[in-house]
């Protein structure tokens, strides 16, 4: 019995060392309550010294953002199913804002607005977490657009160029190709020109934020990128229909801070928001949800401010900051062409030009149903290669004639000969301007088809045959004008003999086709 007497003994004078060493450490923490539940909405009681979108923790997992604070109350928008939560369940600190992950592993990958993964690829090693509401960079930091972003559609590359840093809408009704036009570009975009030398040439990385869109038509879109190679240059982000709209609200953020990392490191970004009408619906929901007062289309007053915030992040830095660009590709859908509504005004004002989508020319089958008379860009002319701006002049011109002469001859008034020819003329540069889904031609061919239909030598070709002889004078210009081809897409200066090489490329295509020897013969 001794020896278990001094053995027990020991034991017990341990534990009293151990418990007398320790020191426990009370930690004092409030508890919120929920107090009411609405459809994306939670009201939170007992919670003080919040910050602006502070993340809020709820039972199950559920998170929230906090937003119109009070000293009493806070109202947070639910980042899930709010109906899983009850009156009287408990709201914690976090002391975060809402972030998300970001670096090279998302690339390639199917996120929601939280970062989460939603392609069954397994968990990201993110580099870094940065908040979703970032700053937009200084004035002193921007620099001039300059460079040419192709989108490999002619009608906006000759006539409405974009630049890398720009912000131009995509706007048009429901079903008219708004995200046929976004997905051109971005499959142009991080393709760049192999082989060829200049910023402009050099490949860009994507983000494609689908807000309030359809699960279908977003797999068709993976669908597409994976097929064409260019999902491992790309970060999806999804915020779909049936997401919550507290997530709708918060994925272009989330999408644009994930894309500034990129930024940062010096490359080339290309965003496009498909679309902010659906995001400014989910942010009216939420402000009628937070009681907040209404203002024109039932729209809160500071719905300008959201889109603004978010559009001027996009932006060129100067080379000191790595020399990495942002531009937005914000899609917009109108109802019944109606341009001047609230929510296209305000984006309309914010961005530096809009690429306007006609449905009377999609029911024509043009496509893509590019109204040029309706679109503008006001950066991209400084930052186009100096070979388009020889077509863009003759294309707007012959358009607009077009346009207007097309107008008068439907009274079914007597037409002279220039009228009649001018008219035809018309109809085959919007053939020309045409072009499949799957199509993107390279600079130069564009050019000199564009520069075969403004100039005449088009005008004895049947617009049916259009496609074909756009086939023919692009084998040629490869073949026969490889240098000017090279000079053009390095972006220098476009001369007269690459003027002239062009035309006399275009023309032997057109002789070939003519005689049916096809238009890829050698020089």
């Amino acid at each position: 019995m001794g020896v278990l007497d001094g053995f027990a003994g020991r034991i017990i004078a341990g534990l009293d060392q151990g418990l007398t060493a320790h020191r426990a450490a009370l930690r004092a923490e409030r508890i919120g309550i929920v107090t009411r539940v609405s459809a994306g909405i939670a009201e939170v009681e007992g919670l003080s010294e919040l910050t602006a979108d502070e993340l809020i923790a709820f039972p199950g997992g559920l998170m929230g953002a906090a937003t119109d604070i009070t000293e009493a109350r806070a109202g947070v928008i639910v980042f899930g199913p709010a109906e899983e939560l009850e009156v009287g369940a408990e709201a914690r600190r976090t002391g975060r804002v809402i972030d998300v992950p970001v670096g090279h592993a998302l690339l390639g990958r199917v996120v929601d607005a939280l970062g989460q993964p939603l392609d069954g690829g397994g968990p990201l090693r993110a580099d870094a977490r940065w908040p979703v509401e970032r700053p937009a960079p200084g004035i002193l930091d921007r620099a001039p657009v300059e460079v040419p972003l192709q989108t490999g559609i002619k009608a906006i590359d000759a006539a409405i160029p974009i630049g890398r840093g720009q912000r131009e809408l995509i706007i048009g009704d429901r079903q008219t190709g708004k995200t046929a036009i976004a997905l051109s570009a971005i499959l142009s975009h991080q393709a760049g020109r192999p082989g060829r030398a200049g910023p402009a040439a050099r490949p860009g990385l994507c983000i494609y934020c689908a807000v309030g869109q359809r699960a279908a038509a977003v797999a068709r879109v993976i669908d597409t990128l994976r097929h064409e190679g260019a999902l491992a240059r790309t970060v999806v982000v999804v915020a779909g229909s049936e997401d919550a709209p507290g997530l709708q609200f918060i994925a272009p953020y989330a999408a644009t801070s994930i894309a500034e990392w990129f930024m940062a490191r010096g490359e080339d970004v290309l965003i496009v928001y498909d679309d902010l009408t659906r995001h400014a619906r989910a942010y009216r929901e939420l402000s009628l949800l937070l009681r907040r007062p209404p203002g024109r289309e039932a729209y809160p007053g500071d719905i300008f401010y959201i889109h603004s915030r978010l559009l001027e992040r996009a932006t060129r830095l100067r080379p000191h900051l790595g020399g990495g660009s942002l531009t937005a590709l914000p899609v917009i859908e109108t109802q019944a062409q109606n341009i001047s509504a609230y929510i296209p005004t305000n984006l309309i004002s914010i961005t530096d030009g809009q690429v306007y989508l006609s449905p009377e020319l999609f029911e024509k089958g043009q496509l893509p149903a590019i109204d040029i008379g309706k679109s503008v860009s006001r950066v991209g002319a400084k930052a186009q290669l100096p070979a388009y701006r020889a077509v863009a002049g003759d294309l707007r011109l012959s358009f607009a004639q077009f346009e207007e002469l097309e107008v008068f001859s439907r009274f079914g008034t007597r037409l002279d000969e220039d009228t009649r020819l001018k008219l035809a003329r018309g109809r085959l540069v919007r053939a020309a301007l045409r072009q499949r889904e799957d199509e993107r031609p390279a600079p130069p061919e564009q050019i000199a088809v564009l520069m075969a239909a403004t100039r005449g030598m088009l005008d004895e070709l049947p617009p049916e045959r259009m496609h074909e002889a756009e086939q023919a004078i692009a084998a040629a210009v490869r073949q026969r004008a490889g240098l000017a081809c090279r000079r053009i897409e390095d972006g220098e200066e476009f001369t007269e003999g690459d003027r002239e090489a062009l035309i006399q490329a275009a023309r032997a295509a057109l002789a070939h086709l003519e005689t049916g020897e096809g238009g890829d013969g050698d020089a």
